[in-house]
């Protein structure tokens, strides 16, 4: 009989449980009828209901009903209506990477696999100056998915300033030091629009200080667009910082999502853009993306974009697409104004609760402690992160009173 140990993983750590999913089993196995999920980062309707965009409803029915409609392999880099499309949507159709042929576009599996293709592209192929700290700066706070992804390219994640507690805004003075006090040509994640988790953006101007400052250093801009069009309700509006980045000559690549703003969080629908000075450097970077691609996903799922597909490149169905994206993101700013006003005017909540409606997209940071967001978790059934981040697209006409009085109470040290 052989002496040979067969491995037992024995050495294998038990991980622990995500999160934002553990919150979100914890609500489902609560049996209390008021309960609030505040956790979940996804659109909900008035009635706590997933909703199925009209619009990709209609998409679906026409492929559905195509009879040329088949299930082979798409293309390594995705199917190109879909990536031509999705780069136009973001850099828009005049952008001169696009118009120059500078822009290698692939398709991802949503926009989680765009920032992982897009760090490994990095990891590779990157050339940080000799000794500078290969690493990559993400802000503080982020959404915690940046952290595993960078560390499983291997490129260690380090945090830059960018939130203030004290004002529950953008410490913009601080941002913009640290910035200028990195090393020349380092990596900065960030967020498009609608940070996420604080929903605190920077204005147009600080987006023009943080530009220059970024070609001054000659940093490489990693943009994360997960919610372009839903944060105000305007595709272009959202779009607006990225564009102008391009525009101004920033070395940056994009990652994009359609899971928030076309409600295709299972379909896994998104997209890779790198923007590069040259159209020849183009054509070599979206060879090695198609490498990469291939030995780990071989090719993209085909239903989402040729859906979003469709959508993006049927004038009609566009329209109708900007009008669902705009119900979506009126109802989480009704939200945010309800929110606002049950808590300074009718509840007299203690303290200033302006954040609330100047913050932007689907998350709203509350400026709560942990032991009060815990409490809203353990007493008042309302399920948050220990953050004190809200997700705006859980409240509702009916159960926004009972959160802010909840939060009333929490605030108060009644709870």
């Amino acid at each position: 009989m052989s002496t040979v140990q067969v491995e037992k993983w024995d050495s294998v750590p038990l991980a622990p449980a995500d999160p934002i999913y553990k919150l979100t089993y914890a609500y489902k196995d609560d049996t209390y009828p008021q309960k609030v999920n505040l956790g979940v980062g996804a659109y909900r309707d008035d009635n706590s209901k997933p909703w199925v965009l009209p619009v990709v409803k209609k998409a679906t029915d026409i492929l559905l009903n195509d009879p040329a409609l088949d299930h082979e392999y798409l293309p390594i880099t995705g199917l190109p209506d879909f990536t031509n499309a999705a780069a136009r949507l973001i850099l828009g159709p005049d952008s001169p990477a696009l118009l120059e042929g500078r822009v290698s576009s692939v398709q991802t599996i949503s926009g989680t696999g765009a920032n992982h293709l897009g760090g490994l592209f990095l990891s590779r192929f990157y050339r940080w100056d000799e000794g500078t700290p290969r690493v990559a700066y993400l802000s503080d706070p982020t959404w915690v998915n940046h952290f595993q992804i960078f560390r499983g390219v291997g490129i260690p994640p380090e945090t830059y300033p960018y939130y203030d507690p004290a004002t529950i805004g953008l410490a913009f003075d601080k941002y913009l030091a640290f910035l200028k006090s990195a090393p020349p040509r380092s990596v900065f994640v960030i967020h498009a629009c609608a940070h996420n988790p604080t929903g605190v953006d920077p204005t147009r101007e600080q987006w023009l200080q943080i530009a220059e400052v970024v070609l001054e250093r000659g940093h490489y801009v990693f943009f994360d667009s997960a919610y372009q069009g839903f944060a105000s309700g305007d595709l272009d509006a959202d779009a607006w910082a990225v564009r102008e980045f391009v525009k101004r000559g920033v070395p940056l690549l994009i990652c994009q999502s359609f899971a928030k703003n076309a409600g295709l969080y299972g379909e896994r629908v998104g997209a890779l853009h790198i923007v590069s000075p040259s159209s020849e450097a183009a054509v070599r970077v979206k060879s090695q993306l198609a490498i990469l691609t291939r030995s780990e996903i071989s090719s993209p799922p085909a239903y989402g974009a040729r859906v979003m597909a469709l959508i993006m490149n049927n004038a009609e169905l566009f329209e109708e697409w900007k009008r669902d994206i705009k119900t979506m993101a009126e109802r989480i700013i009704t939200m945010r104004k309800e929110l606002r006003r049950l808590l300074t005017e009718e509840l007299k909540t203690p303290g200033n609760w302006d954040h609330i409606v100047k913050q932007i997209g689907m998350f709203s940071f509350t400026g709560i402690t942990t032991e009060q967001s815990l409490a809203l978790t353990e007493k008042a059934h309302v399920y948050l992160t220990t953050n004190g981040r809200i997700s705006m697209a859980g409240l509702n006409s009916h159960n926004v009173r009972y959160f802010a009085e909840c939060l009333d109470k929490v605030v108060r040290g009644q709870l």
